[in-house]
């Protein structure tokens, strides 16, 4: 039992049996308990901070995290060590409610790694032979949606794409299933299709998947998101475009505007290099 709890017990039943007997029995000494009792009517030290803090806790819906509630601080002139405001906050039980989802987790599943066959060559020469693909989010009112998309290099041309309110395997694995039935009279006999290593595309599923379609893996190297700057830079164009400008309110509203947006990307939307739409390229070859 560690000597707090001990003086709190003492403290307790004070009234009822000598203090000095007590301190005995838990092998305490008496000075220690009284300066437990002195330190037990000063004022609390934190508790000030811990008020500014509860305070702003309860602007910003119990939403700052240690990091930004530090930052705050520094706005109105109170400056504390980041690691002092982390400390008061777990203390007084003002932590953030909202916690950073991680990424991924292995959960004992076997991990499939792949080499980066696409090595930044962007560019195909025929349809259907060099895939990117990944998953990004929009934010909603209701929260976060998901998607996941193909694109082609040929033509930069999005070929399937599918949305959900969690970040799954089978989010991806309908992605690939839809798009190889849209395509699948017209699929290379060597398509490759590039990826970053996210927990959907290192598992087993997707592994038996790609294997199943014929399909060759490629994966971006651990760290280099340019390798995948094609799949980054069509949800940039999104965003920037449609999502950040019209900010979505529930799921149903971005689900319209993801498919009225994709449709005029691939139809409407001029590209600089080419002078016409994405689509319009393949119609040609």
């Amino acid at each position: 039992m560690r000597p707090k709890v001990k003086y709190q017990v003492i403290y307790r039943h004070q009234g009822a049996y000598p203090v000095s007997v007590m301190c005995t029995f838990f092998g305490v000494s008496r000075s220690g308990y009284y300066d437990y009792v002195k330190r037990m009517n000063r004022p609390e030290k934190d508790a000030p901070l811990a008020a500014l803090l509860r305070k702003q806790q309860e602007h910003c819906v119990q939403t700052y995290g240690y990091r930004r509630m530090h930052l705050w601080l520094e706005r109105q002139g109170i400056h504390h060590n980041p690691k002092t405001v982390l400390r008061v906050m777990k203390k007084y039980g003002l932590l953030s409610e909202i916690r950073r989802e991680r990424k991924w987790k292995n959960l004992g599943q076997q991990v499939h790694k792949y080499q980066n066959l696409l090595n930044r060559e962007f560019q195909a020469d025929r349809p259907n032979s060099k895939w990117v693909t990944d998953i990004s989010y929009i934010q909603t009112k209701q929260g976060v949606l998901y998607l996941s998309m193909i694109r082609d290099l040929y033509d930069n041309s999005i070929v399937a794409y599918k949305t959900g309110t969690q970040q799954t395997v089978n989010l991806v694995l309908d992605t690939i299933r839809f798009a190889m039935r849209k395509e699948k009279k017209r699929v290379a006999a060597e398509l490759q299709l590039h990826s970053d290593q996210g927990f959907q595309y290192t598992s087993q599923a997707y592994f038996q998947l790609t294997k199943q379609y014929g399909i060759t893996p490629s994966m971006s190297r651990r760290g280099n998101p340019y390798d995948n700057a094609m799949a980054e830079n069509f949800f940039s164009i999104l965003k920037t475009e449609c999502i950040y400008r019209h900010k979505p309110a529930t799921f149903s509203e971005a689900n319209k505007m993801i498919d009225r947006y994709i449709h005029f990307y691939n139809h409407e939307r001029i590209q600089f290099k080419t002078g016409e739409a994405p689509l319009a390229r393949r119609l040609s070859y």
